[in-house]
This record gives structure tokens, C-alpha cells and sequence, in this order.
């Protein structure tokens, strides 16, 4: 049954679990910084604590922006397999350290380091998508990885608000190190390959379909001929994601806190909305994958979301309901989810499987974002005696720069279809 099709089994199913558990590492901290017993162990107290909580996010997001400038380039030479299990064995390293941290400074120190490693993600993800995929399936084979984005998270905070209630928050950070170290590396090590071409077990005519080219969408787009940053739409996709990482981690680092201190849940309710909020973002990944590949419109669906977001976000700030008001977080988080999606879509679409690491790595240095958001936030409740109505305001604002950011290609992305209005029947998937 995986007869020409196991490209599936072999690429997304390993990216699938690179970022079920890779995603459950990056935001576990968010619900581990809900614990009073890791807060006052390494420090996080007084007047300024919402500021040092704000400030691991920050590091980490900093060390895995950048660095996804670096590992784009070395992805390019080395390929995506090498690239991957040495990233895998920095972030299982970082995860031990972790869980032995015994001071802040030692903590921050990890969280840096685990920014490093996990900086390949995004582009090695991209590197593997734009060489083992056909181009028209670009929605759905971003959706396969972008589900375990989301659905990692949404599991994972129920299973470690268990473990740190049942064993210790140090628990939590040996079991994200086990998963890697037996689930992960060895998927990378043994199913995937740079190219399909490299790959003993994938048929010729499964190879053929992969090579297959549109003539007529090229004839279309102009861009194919150009570099990605001659592309003023892959820069508008660039200042896209900016804003979204900065919106969606802040809203996600912060959520647990935010429903516990601002809304009064307990560590049972709060789990239960901050895993519907990741389901939320996953509900919007597998949508937009489907909606991006049948209309084409992945800009228009950008802009659309970044509307939602700002509405979602400001209900939020004035609904009185607190569970309302969390679901409603939970729905902007998850419109930014898909935000992701599409943008790591037009990201393949805009660059080449020769450049796709690089363009991959442009992109994922926009996470450097997130680290400003979370640290600004906490910053602004500490101003504020802990309220969050300005760092919600802030966010608000962000949506609005998004939307008009993308507002600039919907009209060249109509034109475009339009002239290649019957392409997308060529090619069957």
C-alpha cells in the first residue's frame, strides 16, 4: 500500500517525531516555570522574577535564531541526515545538563546551548521537504511535520505537568533526553537519506514523480528564474514570521502563567487549555495544508489569520469569562500556527532544493523574535504588578504589522494563478 508513496514513511514520519519531541523540549519550560519548587531552586523569585522566567525564553530564542543562519549553510554542504543527528545529539547533551542545573546561571547556560542544537529544525525540515517532495504536494508534506509542531506540545504538557506532580521537574528533562536519544536519532539514522536518489527503497517511478516539473507554472512565475532574495515576497514571508514568532511565543511561553496567575485555574485546568490551544494550532496546520494546495491562495490565508489573531486577542483582553478568555488566547496562538505552516510553504516555493537550507535558515532566524516577546512581556507584567492587559495590547499590534505586511503580495499571488489557472490538475499526488 506504500507503493510509490514511501517517501512518506521515510521522511515524514522521522520529521514528524523530530518535532513532536523537539517542540515538547523548546516549550516544556513553559509549564515547568509554573512550578514553585523549580522557581525557587535555581532563583526565580522577588520583584524581577517574571523577568528572569522571561529572560531563559529569550537566551534560547536569541541562540536558535541565529544559529539557524549557521546550520541553513551547513545543511546546504553536508545535508540534511548529518546535519539532523548532530543537532540531535547537542539538544539530548543539553537536556541532561538541564535537569542536573543546580543555579540560574547554569540554567541559562543550557537554555543557550539547547538554542543551538534545536537551530536546525527549521531548515533541515525544509532541506528534506524541497528534495524529497514534488511541489505540489508542499502543503500537505509541510502539514505532516508541522503536526507533530503542535501535537508535541498538546500532549506533552499534560505528561509533564504528571511527571513533575508525580516525580520532579528534573524528571521532565531526562525523559525529553530519552526520547531523543532512542526515538529520534535512530529514525535519522536508519530511514532517511539526503535525496531520494540516495535512498535504496525508493522506486524509479516514485523518483520520476518527486523530479516532476510544471513547465507551465514556471512559464508563469518569473521568480524561478531568480534567486529567493531577489524576491520581494520571499522578504515579506521573512517580515511575516517575524512578527508571527514573536507573537506566537510569546503567547505560548506565557499562557500556562497567564492562566494560572490571571485567570485562577488550576494546574489541571490549565494543562487542559494550554494542550487544546496546541490542537488548536494543529487544527489550523492541517487546514491551511489542505486550503493552501486547493486554492493556491497561501498569502491571502496569512493575512486572514493575522485578522483572526487580533480579534481573538483582544476578546481576550475584554471578556470577563476566563475560560472564554483562555480559549480565545488558545485560538490566536493557533492561528499563528498556521501562519507558520504557510510560511514555511511559500519559503520552499520561493527558494530551490540547492538553496532551500538557506532560505530555511532566513526563516527560522525570525524565532530570534520570540525571545524578545517572551522577555518584553515579562518585563511589562513586572511593570505592571502582573497584569498582562499591556503585553496583550502589545501583541495586538504585532497582528495588525502582519496583516499589512502580507496585504503586499495577494495581489501579484491573484495574478499569478490566474495565469496558470488549470496547472494544479496536472500533477496528481
Amino acid at each position: 500500500m506504500l507503493n510509490g508513496q514511501k517517501r512518506w514513511l521515510y521522511i515524514a514520519v522521522p520529521i514528524f517525531f523530530f518535532w513532536f519531541f523537539g517542540q515538547i523540549d523548546k516549550v516544556g519550560i513553559s509549564i515547568i516555570q509554573t512550578d514553585p519548587e523549580f522557581l525557587n531552586a535555581l532563583g526565580m523569585t522577588g520583584d524581577d522574577k517574571n523577568a528572569k522566567i522571561g529572560l531563559l525564553s529569550f537566551v534560547f530564542t536569541i541562540a536558535y535564531g541565529v544559529s539557524n543562519l549557521f546550520w541553513g549553510f551547513i545543511i546546504d554542504k553536508l545535508g540534511a541526515r548529518k546535519t539532523a543527528i548532530a543537532g540531535l545529539f547537542v539538544w539530548t547533551l543539553t537536556m541532561i545538563v538541564s535537569g542536573l542545573a543546580n543555579s540560574y546561571e547554569m540554567f541559562l547556560v543550557s537554555r543557550v546551548i539547547l538554542g543551538f542544537g534545536e537551530g536546525m529544525m527549521i531548515p533541515v525540515s525544509g532541506k528534506f521537504i524541497s528534495s524529497w517532495f514534488n511541489k505540489r504536494e508542499l502543503g500537505r508534506a509541510q502539514a505532516s511535520w508541522l503536526t507533530g509542531n503542535y501535537l508535541g506540545p498538546a500532549i506533552g504538557a499534560i505528561v509533564l505537568v504528571l511527571v513533575i506532580s508525580s516525580l520532579h521537574w528534573q524528571a521532565a528533562f531526562f525523559m525529553l533526553a530519552a526520547f531523543n536519544l532512542f526515538i529520534n536519532i535512530p529514525m535519522f539514522i536508519f530511514m532517511t537519506r539526503n535525496t531520494p536518489e540516495e535512498h535504496p527503497r525508493i522506486s524509479k517511478e516514485e523518483l520520476a514523480f518527486i523530479r516532476q516539473s510544471d513547465d507551465e507554472e514556471k512559464e508563469g512565475n518569473s521568480s524561478v528564474n531568480k534567486s529567493f532574495t531577489q524576491d520581494y515576497r520571499f522578504w515579506i514571508v521573512w517580515f511575516g514570521m517575524l512578527v508571527c514568532s514573536f507573537l506566537f511565543f510569546g503567547i505560548s511561553i506565557w499562557l500556562p502563567t497567564y492562566l494560572i496567575e490571571a485567570k485562577g485555574f488550576e494546574k489541571e485546568g490549565m494543562s487542559s487549555i494550554t494542550s487544546l490551544s496546541w490542537l488548536f494550532a494543529l487544527g489550523f496546520v492541517l487546514v491551511c495544508g489542505f486550503l493552501a494546495d486547493k486554492t493556491r491562495r497561501p498569502s491571502l490565508m496569512a493575512s486572514i489569520l493575522f485578522s483572526m489573531t487580533a480579534v481573538f486577542l483582544t476578546v481576550a483582553v475584554f471578556i470577563p469569562n476566563p475560560i472564554i478568555a483562555g480559549i480565545c488566547m488558545g485560538l490566536a496562538m493557533g492561528c499563528q500556527g498556521g501562519v507558520f505552516h504557510l510560511s514555511n510553504m511559500l519559503m520552499v516555493k520561493y527558494s530551490t532544493p540547492e538553496t532551500a537550507g538557506r532560505a530555511a535558515g532566513l526563516i527560522g532566524f525570525t524565532n530570534i523574535m520570540g525571545g524578545f516577546s517572551s522577555y518584553i512581556m515579562g518585563w511589562l507584567r513586572d511593570l505592571s504588578g502582573g497584569d498582562f492587559s499591556t503585553s496583550i495590547a502589545m501583541l495586538i499590534f504585532a497582528a495588525i504589522l502582519g496583516l499589512g505586511a502580507y496585504i503586499f503580495s495577494i495581489k501579484k499571488e491573484a495574478a499569478e494563478l490566474h495565469l496558470t489557472p488549470l496547472s494544479a490538475q496536472k500533477i496528481q499526488a
